[in-house]
């Protein structure tokens, strides 16, 4: 519990003295911590108990099977679920209203694998037994259905993979997210723009036809 209160501190510009301990993602963590380890021990029951008790209070469903590394930190929290064979690396950073489930009746691992660095926007939903690679960005809203790999950034419904050739962006730098769709509609604008030109110089006679 004390490494999540260092990492809220590191992450949460906003985090202030006491007033983390009011952190829905803090006690969902806390919660979660107890509930995985009776888990992995078999004990009947109880796991999923402590899961709904926290889900009541936090407004976060994380089942007691998903397995979640060092210095995790849910923003805000409200309407995140993570489901039973989810994978999540360490220094990880979600939003609220992330969804990581699983598609169909499979069995086994069916819901996604989170590598270490990755920041997961507000409202994006990640589903299947897929991975995300090291140091992706996810931007809000996307859906991702296809592994991504590391280094890059997904963004948009269904899911634009996009290079950041290098760059690595603060966890927070939400607005530096690329947007794929306005850059091809940019490009289609200029084309249109050159055609338009071209047909206007033809018009006046200053083209040959």
């Amino acid at each position: 519990m004390f490494s999540t209160i260092k990492t809220i501190f590191e992450r949460d510009p906003a985090a202030r003295g006491l007033e983390i301990i009011l952190y829905q993602g803090l006690w969902a963590m806390f919660f979660h911590r107890i509930a995985h380890f009776l888990y992995k021990l078999h004990v009947p029951f109880v796991p999923r108990l402590i899961s709904q008790i926290s889900r009541f209070f936090t407004f976060i469903e994380i089942h007691p099977g998903a397995t979640i590394g060092e210095n995790f930190f849910i923003d805000h929290g409200a309407g995140v679920v993570i489901g039973e064979t989810a994978i999540i690396g360490d220094n990880v950073t979600i939003y609220q209203g992330v969804t990581l489930g699983g598609t169909g009746k499979e069995k086994g691992k069916r819901h996604p694998t989170i590598e270490n660095e990755v920041v997961i926007g507000a409202g994006a939903i990640v589903l299947g037994n897929i991975n995300i690679g090291e140091n992706a960005r996810v931007g809000a809203g996307a859906v991702i259905t296809k592994s991504v790999p590391p280094n890059s950034t997904v963004v948009g419904n269904p899911a634009w993979t996009v290079r950041r050739d290098g760059k690595r962006l603060d966890p927070l730098e939400h607005g530096a997210l690329p947007d794929p769709v306005h850059q091809v509609i940019d490009e289609l604008n200029k084309k249109v723009a050159i055609l338009e030109k071209r047909v206007t110089d033809l018009a006046e006679g200053r083209m040959d036809a």
